[in-house]
């Protein structure tokens, strides 16, 4: 009879005295003849088991105990005693404690990895992809899976004390336009047909909102046909949330509230209410709507000041924007070259540099008299020994460069402070985006957020100037999560069609969804990706 499993990293002084029984992969084993020790590791954790002959092992269990190696699988009965003061670990949950093998059986055995099974590893990525189920051993990635498993059940049990029900919705629907290309999947039944799998459960919430059901949520998986980035995945996981009968601020506090719940388990603060920023501040301080609001080094408008310098690029510019790093005059000319090499790849025409020193070096030395060099030094408040970058031309282009430039120079020059978490909400974004390329407006968010009841009269007369009841949370330059209130008015629905180059007809098709076809929809010309 096999005695009831012990989890190894559950050992603590309390439990000296008793007979267990441990399952696991050897960590670590140190051959000493007449002492061994193993270090047993379970998901649970890590804790030592010795096997001394002066404490009674007789050569059967050395002859075992000398046979196992790294990743072996093994059984382990003995009982849990004290360490020797001078052995503790203090390092480990189960550092005041060991086990004494009574019996070991080894249950299978193991090839060298291809990689040490720790923490800290310098393997390539490529190999820990490879071997996967060896790099989901090791304990920090153990640690992640266990806190995801944490966060989703202080998620659900958050939700449910709020009164929302938990739903599961389809994965086989039809394509929408969510923003970004869906996957497709062929019908057996229907040939020509195909399912999409799901972006959101968009429709799926809106129809449990017209059901009646008023409060929903759900973990799921949804899927969007996107290149890989940091924070943009193929297929992930979100906690989504639809509500009946609300306004901004109930979101607020909810998800607030949510936050204070979950982050915690991750030793992250949550400090509530989360500061509020808009869209354009937003833009025009950081120049992203994902504010990394840690350190400063923010934007700064100096076009009215550019104008007067007899620089061709300053005079063309729709905007002239800077940013002034601290202390930044000793970076190297190859430190900034690098910045104007990444600012190129960004849009930028290039990349303007002045350093307030002594020399006064900068990119456009030539067009700079002294009066021009002070005018610049006051209006960006720049102190001796600062450098600034500077951007002009179209003002999207001015905000992406200056506000990836912005993360990066503070990473390089060490200027987030460690462990310092900042949560904010971005409200007020606008409705629509214009492109370019199509000569048409798209909808910034999705066609059914609802604008602002105060620029409702602008759907027509000035598409561009409606803000959003859209919102995002934003932590530490990173976006959690956004959502928005939705079109409820049939007529104004229709009107945000309109102003998006949606007929009845097209609108119908796309989004009346007729029982006989809901689920399938035939192949789509490519649409062009848009941020969600």
């Amino acid at each position: 009879m096999i005695m009831d499993r012990t989890p190894a990293g559950t050992l603590r002084k309390e439990h000296v005295g008793r007979q267990i029984s441990l399952a696991g992969w050897v960590q670590k084993h140190r051959d000493f003849g007449d002492l061994v020790f193993i270090d047993l590791r379970d998901r649970s954790g890590l804790c030592q088991v010795v096997i001394d002959k002066a404490r009674g092992a007789g050569e059967p269990l050395l002859s075992a105990a000398k046979q196992v190696r790294s990743e072996f699988v093994v059984r382990i009965a003995g009982d849990v005693i004290a360490r020797a003061e001078d052995s503790r670990n203090p390092k480990l949950p189960t550092g005041d404690v060991e086990v004494l093998a009574r019996s070991i059986e080894i249950l299978n055995t193991s090839e060298t990895p291809p990689f040490p099974i720790e923490d800290e590893t310098d393997a390539a990525e490529e190999l820990r992809l490879k071997y996967r189920y060896l790099d989901l051993r090791r304990p920090s990635l153990a640690r992640n899976i266990a806190l995801r498993d944490q966060v989703a059940f202080g998620a659900r049990d958050y939700m449910h004390r709020q009164g929302f029900l938990e739903i599961e919705t389809p994965m086989l629907t039809r394509s929408t336009p969510e923003g970004a290309r869906d996957y497709l999947v062929p019908s057996r039944i229907h040939h020509g047909m195909f399912y999409a799998l799901p972006q959101s459960p968009q429709i799926f919430k809106q129809l449990l909102m017209v059901s009646g059901m008023e409060r929903y949520y759900q973990i799921v998986r949804c899927f969007r046909d996107e290149d890989l980035r940091r924070d943009r995945q193929p297929e992930f996981t979100q906690i989504d949330i639809e509500s009946s009968f609300i306004d901004e601020e109930f979101v607020y506090q909810l998800i607030e509230g949510l936050f204070a719940y979950i982050f915690p388990l991750a030793n992250i603060p949550a400090a509530t209410p989360f500061p509020r920023l808009r869209w354009q501040e937003a833009m025009d301080r950081f120049g992203s709507d994902r504010p990394d609001t840690r350190f400063a080094m923010e934007l700064i408008d100096i076009r009215n000041v550019a104008q007067s310098i007899e620089f061709p690029a300053f005079r063309e510019a729709q905007s002239v924007r800077a940013i002034v790093v601290p202390g930044g005059a000793s970076l190297s000319r190859k430190r900034i070259d690098d910045l104007t090499e990444e600012a190129k790849k960004l849009g930028a025409g290039g990349l303007i540099w002045i350093k307030f020193d002594a020399q006064r070096g900068s990119s456009i030395k030539k067009f700079l008299t002294d009066a021009s060099f002070d005018v610049l030094r006051n209006a960006l408040r720049a102190n001796e020994g600062d450098l600034a970058l500077i951007v002009a031309g179209k003002t999207t282009v001015v905000w992406d460069v200056l506000g990836s430039l912005r993360v990066r120079v503070a990473r390089e020059q060490e200027m987030i402070k460690p462990e310092t978490w900042n949560f904010l909400w971005v409200v007020d974004f606008p409705l629509f985006e214009w492109d370019e390329e199509t000569k048409r407006y798209f909808a910034r968010h999705h066609p059914f957020t609802s604008p602002k009841m105060s620029d409702v009269d602008k759907l027509e007369s000035d598409p561009g100037g409606t803000l959003a009841r859209a919102y995002d949370v934003v932590l530490n330059g990173l976006e959690l999560g956004g959502g928005s209130i939705r079109i409820n008015r049939p007529e104004i629905q229709s009107r945000m069609f309109r102003a998006l180059g949606i007929g009845e007809a097209e609108a119908k098709e796309r989004f009346g969804f007729a029982a006989t076809r809901f689920a399938m929809s035939s192949p789509s010309p490519k649409r062009r990706a848009r941020r969600t």
